[in-house]
């Protein structure tokens, strides 16, 4: 077992931060809340090297974090995490940096046949034969004190992390997959993936209507809530809930009376600064060319025209992710398999890379007639024609 500290102080992080510079990787972890503000509540940092392991109170008043900034800016040091995307979202907002360079045992362990995006108790159960008590999972984690067992738990997500880490490395060199992960890192280590412009934020509601003045509307909606959340450090949804939003475009307000009888909305509100401001976003969306509408995708999009050939290809690629031992979801997409069956050019992950060599050069070879699938027992067998 590895010693374990609990530091609050900068000086202590300093030199603890200095050892960890040694490391050639760390197993990394954060504890957030985010229930009641727009940006995650940052207040525990765990990392665990080869000797020791710390927890840091983010939430202490003597405590500066630059010192693991720049340790997860030192590049010949792996940070080692697991399901990254919110981790490193904590770490943008931080310094508008991305720790590098990162690997995620998730990913990793979806190349090497544990499953589609597993969870971490799973894992470790799986890898060193853990149970992890679960039982703070669902701590107040702004909360102080933390008891020890809150720490402890929260501890356990970077000390088994490292075996994880290891021994995935070690299958990933066996079976020579190791390239495999690069094109899924770039994902999570691209910055625009934490920072969304306000006009493209609209595409996270689901949306019905393509009317070029309501699609307007949303999206200029959406950009003022969202810069009215992030001021006040607040949920979107505490502003203005996804539904009533859509409510208002759709009834394209332009009187508090109006805006009033949007389902949820007061005249109390209506009247008040939020609801001028909405209407000020309405009157100012209506003076927008129907040209300048953003186009929402797939609305009028066709079920697929061959749904039979999509079936087979689905039975292929079960097939394929059996036989490389990889998760299905890694290797393609229902998507692209309808876009595989309507073209053999098209430009879909599955048919470049290690995919193709996986399973897109076969799914072409099935689309055409060269290969045939049977049943052999409880598996699938390919057949060369």
């Amino acid at each position: 077992m590895l010693p374990m500290t609990l530091i609050t102080e900068t000086s202590k992080l300093i030199d603890a931060c200095e050892r960890f510079s040694r490391d050639s990787f760390l197993a990394i972890d954060t504890e957030f809340m985010r229930e009641r503000t727009y940006y995650p509540q940052l207040c525990l940092i765990q990392i665990a090297g080869k000797d020791e392991a710390v927890t840091v109170d983010a939430l202490a008043t003597e405590i500066n974090l630059n010192p693991i900034l720049d340790l997860m800016a030192n590049h010949k040091i792996i940070k080692v995490f697991h399901a990254c995307r919110q981790d490193m979202e904590i770490f943008f907002n931080l310094n508008r940096r991305i720790p590098f360079p990162v690997f995620d045992t998730q990913i990793g362990a979806m190349v090497c046949g544990y499953g589609e995006s597993v969870g971490y108790d799973k894992l470790v159960r799986q890898i060193t034969g853990v149970q992890i008590d679960k039982s703070s999972r669902f701590t107040d984690w702004s909360h102080r004190p933390l008891s020890k067992q809150q720490l402890n738990y929260a501890l356990s997500d970077v000390t088994h992390l490292r075996t994880v880490y290891e021994s995935l490395l070690n299958q990933l060199e066996k079976n020579g997959r190791i390239n495999w992960l690069n094109e899924e890192f770039q994902n999570v280590l691209n910055p625009k993936t934490y920072d969304i412009p306000l006009d493209q934020i609209w595409k996270r509601l689901k949306i019905k209507s393509g009317r070029p003045k309501f699609l307007i509307l949303v999206r200029e909606l959406c950009a003022f809530r969202e810069k009215e959340a992030q001021s006040r450090n607040i949920p979107r949804n505490r502003v203005i809930r996804d539904d009533v939003l859509l409510d208002i475009a759709a009834r394209s307000p332009t009187s508090s009376l109006d805006l009033a009888k949007v389902r949820s909305l007061s005249t109390q509100f209506a009247e008040g600064r939020l609801g001028k401001s909405i209407l000020r976003v309405v009157a100012e969306a209506s003076n927008i060319p129907e040209s300048d509408a953003p186009q929402l995708e797939n609305l009028n999009k066709t079920k697929p025209q061959k749904p039979a050939l999509i079936e087979l290809l689905k039975v292929l690629l079960k097939h394929k992710s059996e036989d490389n031992n990889v998760a299905q979801k890694l290797i393609a997409s229902t998507a692209d398999l309808e876009a595989i069956a309507e073209n053999d050019n098209a430009n879909v992950l599955a048919l470049n890379g290690w995919r193709k060599d996986v399973f897109g050069d076969d799914a072409l070879l099935l689309k055409s007639g060269k290969i045939a699938l049977s049943a052999a027992g409880d598996r699938i067998k390919v057949i060369r024609i």
